[in-house]
């Protein structure tokens, strides 16, 4: 494999740049490929992330009802909902926390009540995620 040399950015930690290009007292090589900013690691991280299992839910709550709505915006949960559309915040009702708006995938909007819209019947239906 041939590698590249940055200018300006040390081959080696704690010892400056030679203009040789070799060195064999050096502890750690350092790639520039490699380094790997914070933010964009933690990024990543939130990319790989996969539930490892998954269960329908029995009762309704506060949890169930926002996860009703997600999914049927397109959505698994909040956790993809901010990943896929790159957001911080999910619009919801001050008053009760549930979601009020979400973007579909076609980048359309539902629009949901303050008062609960997943009725009893469609509760075996939401799927809950465990990360």
């Amino acid at each position: 494999m041939v590698s590249q040399e940055v200018p300006g950015l040390s081959r080696c930690l704690g010892e400056p740049h030679t203009s040789d290009g070799f060195s064999t007292s050096c502890d750690e090589v350092l790639n520039p490929s490699d380094v790997i900013k914070p933010e964009a690691s933690a990024v990543m991280a939130k990319a790989d992330l996969k539930p490892k299992s998954i269960r329908h839910a029995k009762n309704w709550s506060d949890e169930v009802e926002n996860l009703y709505r997600f999914q049927q915006a397109g959505y698994r949960d909040e956790f993809e909902y901010k990943q896929v559309k790159q957001v911080d915040t999910v619009e919801c009702w001050p008053e009760t926390g549930f979601v009020k708006k979400l973007q579909r995938r076609d980048n359309t909007y539902y629009y949901y009540n303050k008062q609960r819209e997943c009725e009893d019947k469609e509760v075996h239906k939401v799927k809950v995620y465990v990360y």
